[in-house]
């Protein structure tokens, strides 16, 4: 399905790769301002498409002066100062700009990573006027630096130790920060940032979700013929109900849900999804057990990757079936496919076909992106793949799905294949697994943490450990418990815990299921381990 068309106030990131990219994204809607991230390489045309009042050139890892080294198209910068377009460079973007405007970068002779001092010099437009003289604490993380201006600039911020922490041309309306206001350890930088949008480029903070869910709407009624079916593939999960929510708004019983049991699900996650789709949502459900279909496919594979592969084929070979036996039914087989895929899903699986993106690594490959295969016959729908989680929640209320629902923990379309490390189908690693997690969830939700924890789940690990259980030595299984906070699923910290609540579980759990002798707790952040284990 096609982009929406972008509002004149669009602020558009080019990504040079930067790990802080998805976060300049977050800070600008935060702010009530549409924001999206393409690739830093990407075509003068494809840039122009979007009509953005701002462009900002994003950090990275590169050196300007790397034979490979990302840029802008050419007559990008000739284009953004014949339209009014405001040009912003952060990190890698300010030097990006410097050396291609005609001024000298060049590998610096301190580095400067981490916390940095910089003072602000005289007026300035993206300090604002008033700000003179003024110090403050910025993250810096640069190796090289400019010496030189092209022409028309001016240095309007420093660092100690003299290197230019920011430069301005206002004539041209380009503007360039050596530091990164986005993140938290900048404390002044979001107000910079509001400042930039809202004082120096006249952005209007219009932005709302409720406009965002109509134009959706518009796009899919424009997508989807009215004589035309479409298949939504439900998990049970927050994001495809919203999105199988939104089309049905948009198309009414012409979307036909299906919801599979891929004998990977969690415990009694039928029976419970089921039931709220049918008394809660009142959307019109098929529910399909293929269980063994899955499993005897899983049999034997352990690495993550090929889990995800296989899983996304057989999830696509379903829904062509389903869409045979609709044709059948309605006399039109169905030719979209509805899927709640969104951002963070886009940014991890990138590069994915159409997004453009060059300049970061593949994480994993999503089911909705990077493990369909290539010869899938439906075509897809993705109303919320310019979404976060917290947004898409957001949307959820405002098409009334019920606040309970909304709350629930991200889960993976996989489901507990990449929870199992190692073969799903050996012994009763997924049935363990279910019982634990279950405990462990119950527990959580028992201690009111629940809507405090971004996600909680637990893993099944490959090994063994000796313990004694009722005076006996035991060769048993270990599970891990893991527990974050985060905003958007793209970074997240652990879950602290007090004792009580872990040595409570983890008695529950070692006397409740049999084989389980040893229970351990995961208190990596993200990065550098991402939240789920696979």
């Amino acid at each position: 399905m096609e982009t929406p068309t972008m509002k004149p106030d669009t602020v558009l990131i080019l990504d040079y790769g930067s790990q802080y990219t998805h976060l300049i994204t977050r800070r600008i809607r935060s702010l009530n301002v549409f924001s999206l991230v393409i690739s830093g390489t990407s075509s003068l045309k494809s840039i122009t498409s979007y009509n953005p009042r701002v462009v900002i050139l994003s950090g990275g890892p590169h050196s300007v002066h790397a034979l490979d080294a990302p840029s802008f198209p050419d007559g990008f910068m000739e284009w953004a100062e014949s339209n009014g377009v405001h040009v912003l460079g952060i990190c890698y973007g300010l030097q990006l700009l410097v050396q291609k405007l005609g001024g000298v970068v060049v590998e610096g002779e301190s580095k400067e990573y981490g916390k940095m001092e910089i003072e602000v010099k005289g007026k300035s437009e993206i300090f604002g006027s008033e700000s003179g003289g003024e110090k403050q604490m910025v993250w810096m993380s640069h190796g090289d630096e400019a010496v030189k201006l092209p022409e028309g600039f001016e240095v309007v911020a420093q660092s100690a130790q003299g290197a230019v922490a920011a430069l301005e041309n206002r004539k041209k309306k380009i503007y360039g920060l050596q530091y990164h206001p986005e993140v938290t350890h900048s404390p002044k930088g979001m107000e910079t940032l509001r400042h930039f949008l809202f004082d120096v480029c006249g952005v209007s903070a219009d932005w709302k979700m409720e406009d965002l869910m109509e134009e959706e709407i518009k796009v899919i009624n424009q997508t989807v013929a009215s004589d035309e079916h479409v298949i939504c593939a439900l998990s049970g999960g927050v994001d495809s109900t919203v999105a199988a929510t939104l089309v049905h708004k948009a198309i009414g019983d012409r979307l036909h849900c299906i919801f599979v049991d891929n004998g990977l699900l969690r415990y009694k996650e039928q029976e419970r999804v089921m039931d709220t789709f049918e008394r809660d949502l009142h959307l019109p459900v098929t529910c399909v057990d293929a269980s063994e279909r899955f499993l005897s496919e899983l049999k034997g594979v352990v690495d993550p990757e090929t889990k995800r592969k296989i899983i996304g084929k057989e999830f696509i070979n379903i829904f062509d079936q389903f869409a045979q036996e609709l044709e059948k039914k309605h006399g039109k087989k169905p030719a979209f496919l509805v899927q709640g895929t969104l951002y963070p899903d886009v940014i991890e699986s990138c590069p994915p076909p159409g997004t453009d993106r060059t300049h970061s690594h593949t994480i994993k490959s999503h089911h909705n992106v990077g493990g369909l295969p290539k010869d899938m016959k439906l075509k897809l729908i993705e109303p919320l793949k310019l979404l976060f989680k917290d947004e898409v929640r957001e949307l959820g209320r405002i098409l009334n799905v019920p606040v309970g629902f909304l709350k629930r923990h991200p889960f993976p379309g996989p489901g507990l294949a990449v929870r199992v490390l190692g073969d799903v189908t050996q012994g009763n690693a997924l049935e363990v697994l279910r019982q634990v997690d279950e405990i462990f969830i119950q527990s959580i939700r028992d201690a009111g943490l629940y809507d405090s924890i971004w996600q909680a789940f637990a893993v099944f690990l490959p090994v063994r450990s000796v313990g004694v259980q009722g005076d006996k030595r035991t060769h048993s299984h270990v599970v891990a418990l893991r527990a974050v906070t985060s905003q958007d699923g793209m970074t997240a910290d652990w879950f602290n815990f007090e004792h009580k609540f872990l040595d409570d579980v983890s008695r529950k759990i070692c006397n409740s299921v049999q084989g389980v002798n040893r229970v351990v707790q995961d208190i990596t952040s993200k990065p550098p381990s991402t939240i789920e284990w696979e």
